[in-house]
This record gives structure tokens, sequence and C-alpha cells, in this order.
């Protein structure tokens, strides 16, 4: 099988079990076209309009929505008030910048983390997300 970052959106899709549609095929494309990078359903349904996209903000979230459960992207739940959409799905952790509201990774080998918790039973550990929040310096 090909390498997921050589795949066109097309194939991507099929491989996720997702049917190709016009609109998902679109923001695909507006989606992966940049690299690794993090994205509010606002910002990516700014970036279809701009790029001539016809596609409803309700279109765009359900979107991202269906891309996650097929395991293209991950949620990222930062602040209560706005879920960003992360396209490296590797194991790997975040900085947020406070006021910019800004997101940047932190390659997983940069972070340990040590005694975790063993989950419930009939439980498995997913993944552990750590977010670590940034502000810029006072003076």
């Amino acid at each position: 099988m090909m390498a997921e970052a050589s795949m066109d959106v097309e194939t991507r899709l099929r491989v996720c079990g997702l049917r190709p549609t016009r609109q998902r095929i679109a923001l695909a494309d507006l989606l992966f076209a940049k690299g690794d990078r993090h994205l509010t359903v606002e910002e990516l349904h700014e970036e279809a309009t701009s790029a001539g996209v016809p596609v409803s903000l309700a279109t765009v979230y359900n979107t991202l929505h269906q891309f996650t459960e097929a395991g293209m992207i991950r949620v990222l739940a930062v602040e209560s008030a706005k879920t960003y959409f992360d396209t490296n799905t590797s194991d790997h952790h975040h900085f947020f910048v406070e006021g910019r509201n800004e997101v940047l990774d932190i390659p997983i080998n940069n972070l340990a983390i040590d005694n975790l918790p063993a989950p419930p039973e009939g439980m498995e550990i997913a993944h552990v997300d750590v977010i670590i929040r940034l502000r810029e310096k006072k003076s």
C-alpha cells in the first residue's frame, strides 16, 4: 500500500472507508495541501470560501468529524470555545500559545510520560494528549 502522504486525496478517502464526494475531496485537498497543520472548523470554512468551494459551515463541521472517525485527523480540545483538528495523526504533543490561539507540535521524543494509571478493566489507553500552554513573557 502507498504511504499515506503520497496518496492522492480520493484514494486516501477510499482507504479510510469514506466515499470521495466532491465536497470531501475539496475539503481534504485544502486540509492536507499545506502539510501538518491545526485548523478550526471556522478557519477551514474561510479557506474553502476563499478558494471558491461552495460549502456551508455545517458541512465543514460534519466532514471534519467524519475525517476524525475515519482516522484521517485528530481532534484537539485546547480550550472549551474552540476545537482544533490536527492533520498529523502520529503520536505527538502540543504547545498552545494563549492570546494568539496558535497550536504548535512538540515531537513525541521531546517528552516522556511515566507512571500512567492503569485503565479500568476492559479498557486500554488509546493515546495521551499533552497540551503545554504558553504566553508572552511579562517584562
